[in-house]
């Protein structure tokens, strides 16, 4: 991947595809790979894609210093900035859903729609992962044997019933994870940021067309924060994913990619 010189920090990134510029931002400890070629492929029939590691993961700048949801938003603008890219449909996942949140109120300039997936805004009645699944994570992290910190990822990102259907998808996460391991301080300082994040009291400031989408099967993140993102972003469209884990756009590629492309065609 080329890296490019956003002035803060130099982040790895990959640009493919035609059509008007889409910003992917991906969740904690994930990479570039982790959106997987189906979903990409789909997007890329209607978009330039734009995916990108954030700081401490790949090629991009190791990481330094305080790590916040907002300075990984500022990230994101000066990508696009370096990019010359002057605005974008935006999806962010995860804790790219926060930093997306941020992107939009800080820069809503550049922002032509914004799509949130599988993520919250802290405030009242917002929740994070449960302890019990947390444990899981630090006991595969921790472990020093990646197959079982990659199976365990994959276990709670997923619903059980894809895991159980899908064997040669639990294959090709398996191969990103194992290839390109993002370190464990990294996730520790994203999981810290995610913590801190709250934009529960400026949500209403979005002015641009927004997207919502978010599994029933969430182990990572309730559904439940998805509704009270609706009810704090003025117009937005709220999509729920019946039976389907954290990671939806794994599980489902096809109407994950359509619903970005509906979602985008109000403001082309």
């Amino acid at each position: 991947m080329p890296v490019i010189d956003t002035g803060e920090v130099q982040l790895s990134y990959e640009r493919s595809g035609s059509g008007p510029p889409l910003l992917l931002i991906m969740g904690m400890s994930g990479t570039f790979s982790h959106w997987a070629e189906p979903f990409l492929e789909d997007l890329r029939s209607s978009f330039e894609v734009i995916v990108y590691d954030h700081r401490g993961i790949g090629e991009s700048d190791p990481l330094e210093g305080e790590l916040t949801i907002a300075r990984l938003a500022q990230d994101a603008a000066g990508l696009l900035a370096a990019l010359q890219v002057d605005t974008a449909h935006v999806l962010g996942i995860s804790m790219g859903g926060m930093v997306a949140q941020e992107l939009a109120l800080a820069h809503p300039e550049r922002i032509r729609t914004l799509a949130l997936g599988c993520t919250y805004c802290g405030g009242p009645g917002s929740s994070l992962t449960s302890p019990e699944v947390i444990q899981r994570l630090v006991e595969g992290m921790s472990s020093g044997d990646r197959a079982l910190a990659v199976r365990t990822a994959w276990e709670v990102n997923v619903s059980a019933a894809y895991d159980s259907a899908h064997a040669d998808a639990f294959e090709a996460f398996s191969a990103i994870g194992m290839k390109r391991a993002v370190p464990v301080p990294v996730i520790m300082a994203q999981m810290q940021a995610c913590l801190a994040h709250d934009t529960s009291a400026r949500l209403s400031q979005l002015a641009m067309p927004t997207l919502i989408v978010h599994g029933t099967a969430d182990q990572m993140i309730p559904v439940a924060n998805a509704e009270i993102m609706h009810r704090l972003i003025p117009g937005s469209r709220l999509e729920i994913l019946d039976g389907v884990g954290h990671l939806f756009f794994w599980e489902q590629p096809e109407r994950s990619a359509e619903l970005v492309q509906d979602h985008a065609a109000v403001r082309a």
